[in-house]
């Protein structure tokens, strides 16, 4: 794919939804790193059911810490793998505490040596909360980067590695949500909706349905 083909399906995507946003619902990085952590294999819809109870409940490292394990699984045991993340995100409480003064570390390293935030997780909030040039790759970003020839790439890293090498400037800070949200709702993977596909004459995918 050619640097003009790119620069057109951003700039149409611009053009459809100018300020992009997630679907994760919260008030502050540490809500959003929490609800980042929760996401992974569920939807968002099923975090922010269940983190609309648990913050009003508990929002700051510190109430979250205080509630514990036992405490939080209560709010989140809706949530696949709720046990798992329950553990990770008292254990990230603490070093934020610890390390950080309870705040959400603007620092890629610092991130990702909290308890189950690894680089996607890390990129999210990254871009998110603190407004970096970055892109998280998750399925459907992966999906969608191949599929189109967007971005090509082998694994997550490549396909992340070859999007902020060829995205223009201009589209960084939001081509992690207008992809995301294509991906969910038009480029799906079973059956692609090409035929409402906003850059469907752009995409280089041979196999197109009606």
């Amino acid at each position: 794919m050619n640097p003009a083909k790119r620069q057109a399906i951003f700039e149409r995507f611009r053009n459809a939804n100018p300020e992009p946003r997630g679907e994760l619902q919260y008030a502050s990085p540490f809500e959003l790193l929490v609800a980042v952590i929760l996401s992974a294999q569920a939807t968002d819809k099923s975090v922010n059911r269940a983190t609309g109870p648990l913050y009003k409940k508990a929002n700051t490292p510190q109430a979250l810490l205080k509630l514990g394990v036992p405490g939080l699984e209560q709010y989140i045991k809706s949530i696949g793998l709720y046990r798992t993340k329950a553990k990770n995100i008292i254990a990230t409480c603490a070093i934020l505490l610890e390390k950080h003064g309870g705040a959400v570390p603007r620092d890629r390293a610092a991130l990702e040596e909290l308890p189950g935030v690894g680089r996607k997780t890390a990129n999210v909030v990254l871009n998110i909360a603190f407004g970096e040039p970055t892109i998280a790759v998750d399925t459907h970003i992966f999906r969608i980067s191949n599929r189109t020839g967007l971005a090509p790439g082998k694994d997550v890293l490549a396909v992340e590695q070859k999007l902020l090498k060829v995205t223009p400037e201009a589209f960084k800070q939001h081509a992690h949500h207008w992809l995301i949200l294509h991906g969910r709702y038009i480029c799906i993977a079973r059956k692609p909706r090409c035929g409402e596909c906003p850059i469907n004459d752009l995409c280089e995918f041979r196999q197109k349905s009606k």
